[in-house]
Parts: structure tokens; sequence; C-alpha cells
């Protein structure tokens, strides 16, 4: 039995004030921070926001104070935020739920990843995206967070509440269902298996943006065991296209 005798709060790891640090920190908070940094900083930072949130958010959940895919409602109202200044090869970070800040940190700045720096000058899709993520984890079997993500990206590239029957998110949840009950490894169904070729077979595409990312990054790790998003994986690839997307736009001149 637990020993955790209340839930921990915002006010118990971060200094924050009033009615945001009474609430308890909970999965789908720590799943919107974790996006947040993935899509800015193309990873989660020790130490920073988004690891205290899903380390306070495992204790709650494991003591029974929260659910999986609980959310406060502080966060969903008032919005999980990134924002950075760039200083000469650093960049500040400062990190914020609703309108106080949680962390503030110093962090390199960003290098492009180099399987995506030569891709058009109109910026990445999300189709392309999922392709990245077939040939950089295109052995991993596929589960339900990778299902949970390819749909996310398919409803976002598309621009629809719905995925499309027959569509790529379609066949990565039934992949996912599939491997549930086959043993094997092997003879699982792989990412390659599902995204190879993405982009035609999505209804429509779209360059990725960081609010899309944000979808696709908060849907896998919310899907996850651990909460976590898979190295190359979708959720990694959409982000890292958001991320060069933005750096492109930031050196336009127009």
């Amino acid at each position: 039995m637990s020993q955790q005798q209340q839930p921990i709060r915002y006010a118990d790891v971060f200094n924050v004030q009033g009615d945001q640090g009474a609430k308890p920190v909970a999965p789908a908070d720590a799943a919107m921070m974790q996006a947040a940094e993935t899509v800015v900083l193309g990873k989660t930072e020790k130490g920073a926001g988004a690891s205290t949130m899903l380390s306070a958010a495992a204790k709650n959940e494991r003591a029974g104070f929260v659910g999986h895919d609980q959310g406060s409602d502080i966060p969903g109202d008032h919005d999980v935020a990134i924002s950075e200044t760039h200083v000469p090869g650093r960049r500040i970070i400062t990190e914020s739920i609703g309108d106080q800040v949680v962390e503030k940190y110093s962090a390199a700045a960003p290098l492009a990843p180099p399987s995506m720096a030569e891709e058009g000058a109109d910026g990445i899709t999300i189709g392309e995206a999922l392709e990245a993520a077939a040939l950089a984890a295109g052995r991993k079997p596929v589960d339900r967070s990778d299902a949970a993500a390819v749909q996310a990206a398919e409803i976002r590239a598309a621009e629809r509440t719905t995925t499309a029957p027959g569509g790529v998110g379609a066949a990565a949840q039934s992949a996912a269902t599939l491997n549930a009950r086959t043993s094997g490894s092997e003879d699982k169904i792989k990412l390659a298996d599902v995204l190879t070729d993405a982009s035609e077979k999505l209804p429509r595409d779209k360059v990725a943006t960081k609010r899309d990312a944000e979808g696709v990054v908060g849907a896998e790790v919310r899907n996850d065991p651990k909460m976590t998003s898979y190295p190359g994986g979708v959720a990694a690839s959409v982000a890292a296209a958001a991320r060069l997307n933005l750096l492109d736009n930031s050196r336009d001149p127009d």
C-alpha cells in the first residue's frame, strides 16, 4: 500500500500560487508539457518542467489520486507554453503554466537533424515526417502509443476530426491490436510496414506546425505506459519537422 497520503500539487514542485498551486499534478498535464518541450528542444530536458511533472504525476497515479488520462483544468484552460529567447550560441527557455512561470533555464542552440535538413523550401509535411519515422524507427513493432500518434498525425494532416477508413491511422491501430495478441517480436507488424510512403496514404497533407507536433507528441505520451515518446519515432519525427519549419520561418526575410 502506498505511503503517499496526499497528492503532489503544483505548489509542491514549482513556485506557483493560488488555485493553480493547489491542483494535483496529473498525467495529461505532464504530457502537455513534454509535448511542448519536445517541439522546442527536441527532447525532454532533464530537471526541467516536464520531467518534474512526469515524476510527480506518476507518483500521484500510483497512489490512486489521479487516473492515467486525467488532467487538471488549469493547463487545459490557460495552456502550457514554452518560449525561447536567443543569445549567441545559447537560448533562454521559459516554461509557463497559465500566467505563472514554472521553470527558466539555458539550453544550447538547436542543430537541424541531417535526415530532414534537405527538405523542400515550403516546409516539411506531416507525411514526410511519418516517412522519416519509418526510416529512423522502422523496426519498432507498432504499439498503442504509436497508433495514437499516427492517428493524431493523420487527423491534423487532413484537418479532419476523425481518421479515414483504410487510412494510415486505421492501419496503425489495426497493427497495434494485432501485435498485442502476437507473442514473437519478429512476427509483429513494424512501423516501416505502416508508415512507408505515408505521404501517399494520407487523404491530405500539410506542413507540420508547432501545434501539430504538440498534438502528436501528446497522443503518443498519453498512450505510453512510461509516458515517454520513442526516440526517432512518430512523435519525435513530427516534432523535429515542426522545429525545422519554425527555424526556416524565422530566417525567412518575408
